[in-house]
């Protein structure tokens, strides 16, 4: 085996040749290629290496049965590399790892329920467990989530659900256990139920914290509060209070998680949240903690109730106290009194976290200023301020908060990005941290070597195909900035933005969102600096953007370079105030990423350029560079759009170039990233362009825009069918680049559902499969959306043939026998119903649907012939030289699409995303009717924009109803 030492970059290269040297003696050759392959993808080989020489030498005939097993193969050397603890676990009990290989439910969660039938299996005696027993059930079960989560078998949110899920069966079956137990001795704890029922006391254990956010760690303490029903005492031979029973409950409870074993101990737990803390008696009534909570709890008391449920014990029980205290958790006004207080003792503590820190390699990622506590208080101090008007805030979850507070407008789509990316980047860096020795540390290592396995253990789509401690701290000190940044704006600022009232009744009727005021002088300030960047301003008489502009200009100031530019070129100053007024969207990319302006000055330099995006996106070198060069290319695009008014279906085309052109990089990137961790299953075989990526909808007909979901479907030729999970495997890593909410903000999201049988069918399907379904199953609608079909990665030239047999398998059976116009009236009308309120400009009466549904409908009568390609003016021109329209009704036609199109894109560029109908506020409407105006010819913008949609609408309709029932 020279060549794996030689492929393999070893710390101790001569210890290493000799493990080497004793592998190879046992393995076949295909399995020593296979392990080439995973030890040179690993983060740590020699420690890989090494295990698996101990588990050879201890456990020879697992050893090679694992060794046998592809997928047993890649799990022995994922968790050598990754996690000691576990490590050790496997030398001593490598059955384990035997019982997941090739097993189904590593591509599953398991429930609580599921975990707590496991335990159940295992205590197969009744009465208290071992702490011991519970320890091993623990870590058994943390192997398989482990490798879930390494392996990308499971995204964050789930695995750290699952390790919730795990706690919580632990948890139950703990607990009654316990309680039986003492029920023998001492009897049933009775009270007096409402009409002087005598009954069974309650008991609830409330899990906080991470643990009640369902997002526990690797090596969590869990937080736990124990509420009984109400006093009383036990019916046994020796009777005891309620309270004591269930004192004793709750001591033995805490005693067993946390007694430490051989095996490490089970959890630790914390009861200091509980009420007065660690003075407080450790288990409460329900009476008393309402009583408490109602009358003196302390306001960082109630915050951390924000996290709260039920994890185990009579549920009803917690349920009641949880509805008790949910209207003083959400009762605090917009006052930041409060909060800035908490705040002042976050910041004290970060002001000694920092003097104790010597370098950045000693960061403590959750206590840092910018870290997964800053996160976290942030997100919850947002749902204390809010959740008493938007209930729809209130959840446990920090991510899912986070997403919540984006619907409501709480969060900008800009800031939302930037928390979500930092705390999954934070928290897939603590369980690294974590899962190595089963600690619970959140402190860097300050050596440099371990720094860099920990940044080859981060995932790939987090750190790119290059990872180095170097990079490492630069994305963690990224990432705290832009917490940081968000969290003094939110928590300190006198107006915070987005959260305090809106600023003037201009905004407020305006629908957009006040930003923070800048100077007053700020713009007077101009005249000294730059004289002529002032006379345009003042020339300007911004209405909407003013604001916007100022706060602009704030960062301008402080770059000559920059305010030269703005100074020295009045049209590109003009258009810089034009962006400001029309778009608010790309007025707040402009605050955050000001270096726009230079993309902006090459469009004023070069306005007829057409910069090659294949070539410059290919020069990308990661998927963070990849996802800059998009925005900055999506921004000049529609810089064109708004400053040139370039035509609307020029912009739409440039966009899907743009598009196409990332989705063929991040297709190589995808491939690469697959053969490091999962090569193929021969070999032999060289993935290269085999599987085809095919865009439908917009992106297909070349008329993607700003906010379009992509809707692409993955098709394999039959020869490479050995391959499938392979490329499912790219496929779902193309996704995954593609869609990932970051720091850069996402590209665009990605819709796989027109693939054969929907969400029910595989990723990634066989041409034959495609061809069968298609002329056995498909409805219609399936088959004519497939006209708008173009591959754009991939063997492009074997995909365009493909789709070529595809659509005439649909003129076969559709468009020869007439049967599709019924089919098609009658899915148009049930878009109508189920759509067409929300969205009517695209699905309701006489709305683009109309208009799209014909134009396929006529295209199937000359199906016969195929185009590479068509948007949907050249639809109309060829649907009209075949003679199935008149000329009267292919002008309409052209002028309905370009308005629609022009009114969507209006929307979209104003907003940032995607409009069903147009909007009730006068001035967003004047914005909209001004930029609609700058893409369609006269005669569509003649008349208030609302009464041009309304004759639109039904002109679109008389020719949809007149087309399919004639």
């Amino acid at each position: 085996m020279q060549h794996l030492l030689e492929a393999v970059k070893f710390r101790d290269p001569d210890r290493a040749a000799a493990r080497v040297a004793s592998l190879a003696a046992e393995l076949p050759e295909g399995v020593r290629v296979r392990l080439q392959s995973l030890l040179a993808a690993c983060p740590d080989p020699d420690e890989a290496l090494h295990y698996l020489d101990r588990l050879r030498a201890e456990h020879p005939d697992s050893f090679l049965r694992l060794s046998a097993s592809a997928s047993g193969l890649q799990y022995l050397v994922t968790v050598f590399a990754y996690s000691r603890f576990l490590s050790e676990e496997l030398v001593k009990h490598p059955e384990w790892l035997e019982e997941l290989a090739g097993s189904p439910e590593m591509h599953r969660m398991l429930s609580p329920e599921e975990y707590r039938e496991r335990l159940e299996r295992i205590l197969s005696m009744p009465g208290v467990p071992e702490p011991r027993c519970l320890a091993v059930f623990r870590r058994r079960q943390i192997l398989r989530i482990l490798l879930r989560d390494v392996l990308g078998f499971a995204t964050l949110a789930e695995a750290t659900e699952e390790l919730s899920n795990l706690a919580d069966a632990v948890l139950e079956v703990v607990l009654r256990r316990i309680r039986q137990d003492l029920v023998r001795r001492h009897g049933a704890p009775l009270c007096t139920a409402p009409g002087d029922e005598r009954r069974e006391s309650g008991f609830a254990v409330i899990a906080l914290g991470k643990l009640g956010g369902r997002g526990l760690n690797y090596s969590s303490d869990i937080d736990l509060m124990f509420l009984y029903e109400a006093n009383g005492e036990t019916d046994g031979p020796v009777r005891i209070s309620n309270k004591e029973f269930f004192k004793k409950v709750a001591n033995h409870y805490t005693e067993l998680l946390s007694t430490y074993t051989s095996e490490g101990m089970c959890y630790r737990v914390d009861l200091r949240l509980r009420p007065e803390g660690r003075w407080g008696e450790v288990c409460v009534s329900l009476d008393g903690a309402k009583h408490y909570y109602r009358t003196r709890a302390r306001d960082w008391e109630l915050q951390m109730l924000i996290k709260a449920r039920v994890a185990a014990g009579d549920r009803w029980v917690g349920r009641e106290f949880l509805e008790f205290v949910e209207p003083l958790i959400y009762a605090t006004t917009l006052d930041f009194s409060a909060v800035e207080a908490l705040a002042a003792t976050r910041d004290r503590i970060s002001e000694k976290l920092a003097a104790r820190r010597k370098n950045l390699s000693d960061m403590d990622i959750k206590l840092a200023r910018g870290g997964i506590r800053d996160i976290e208080f942030l997100v919850q101090c947002l749902q204390r301020l809010h959740g008493g008007r938007e209930p729809w805030v209130r959840h446990g979850g920090t991510l899912l908060a986070l997403a919540r507070l984006r619907d409501k407008d709480l969060l900008s789509d800009s800031e939302y990005s930037r928390l979500a990316t930092a705390y999954q980047f934070l928290r897939h860096l603590e369980h690294r941290l974590q899962f190595d020795e089963d600690r619970q540390t959140h402190t860097l290592p300050s050596d440099p070597e371990e720094l860099e396995i920990l940044a080859r253990k981060m995932p790939p789509s987090l750190m790119g195909s290059s990872p180095s401690a170097s990079l490492l701290l630069q994305r963690l000190n990224h990432h705290l900035e832009e917490v940081q940044e968000i969290y003094e704006r939110v928590i300190h600022a006198q107006q915070p933005i987005y959260y305090g009232a809106v600023a003037s009744q201009t905004v407020a009727e305006a629908g957009m969102v006040a930003v923070e005021p800048p100077a007053s002088n700020l713009v007077r300030f101009l005249d000294q600096r730059a004289p002529r960047l002032a006379a345009v301003v003042a020339a300007g008489r911004l209405e909407r953007g003013q604001r916007y502009l100022e706060h602009f200009l704030e960062k301008v100031l402080d770059r000559p370079e920059w305010l030269g530019w703005l100074d020295g070129d009045a049209t590109l100053a003009r258009w810089i105030l034009d962006l400001f007024e029309h778009s608010p969207y790309f007025a707040e990319q402009l605050i955050r990423t000001p270096e726009l302006l230079a993309e902006l000055k090459r469009v004023r330099e070069h306005p007829a350029e057409r910069p090659p995006f294949d070539e410059m996106a290919g020069a990308a070198r990661d998927i963070s560079e990849l996802r800059r060069f998009f925005q900055r290319q999506m921004f000049r695009i529609q810089a064109e759009s708004i400053c040139l008014q370039a035509p609307i279906f020029t912009t739409l085309e440039r966009t899907s170039e743009l598009a196409d052109a990332v989705i063929r990089v991040v297709y190589r990137m995808a491939i690469e990233h697959v053969l490091a961790a999962h090569p193929p299953v021969t070999s032999s075989y060289r993935p290269r362009d085999q599987m085809l990526v095919v865009a439908l909808g917009r992106l297909g007909m070349l008329e993607f825009d700003l906010a379009s979901d992509a809707d692409l479907v993955f098709i394999l030729p039959d020869a490479d069918s050995a391959e499938m999970r392979f490329w499912t495997r790219v496929a779902e890593r193309i996704i995954d680049l593609l869609t990932a909410y970051t720091g850069q903000g996402v590209m665009f999201a990605v819709d796989t559902r027109l693939r054969p049988n929907g969400r029910e069918g595989p990723l990634v399907q066989l041409e034959r499969g495609y061809k069968e379904y298609f002329a056995k199953h498909a409805e219609a609608w399936e088959g004519i959306t497939y006209m708008k079909s173009r591959t754009v990665a991939g063997d492009i030239e074997r995909g365009t043939e493909f789709l070529h047999e595809l659509q005439d398998i649909d003129w076969r059976r559709y468009g020869q026998s007439g049967r599709s116009r019924k089919q098609l009236a009658q899915m148009r009308m049930r878009l109508e119903r189920e759509q067409g309120p929300a969205n009517p400009l695209k699905a309701g009466r006489g709305g683009y649907y109309d208009i799209d549904f014909a134009l396929m409908y006529l295209r199937l009568k000359g199906a016969g012939i195929f185009y590479k390609v068509l948007n949907t003016p050249a639809r109309i021109d060829v649907i009209e030289k075949m003679g199935h329209l008149e000329r009267a009704d292919a002008d309409f036609l052209r002028d309905a699409a370009t308005f629609y199109r022009a009114v969507d894109h209006g929307l979209r560029v104003s907003t940032g995303h995607a409009e069903g109908s147009l909007p009730t506020a006068p001035a967003q409407l004047d914005n909209l009717q001004e930029l609609v105006c700058r893409w369609t010819p006269q005669h569509l913008h003649d008349q208030p924009l609302d009464v041009e949609l309304a004759q639109i609408q039904l002109r679109t309709r008389e020719f949809f109803d007149r087309l399919f029932q004639a």
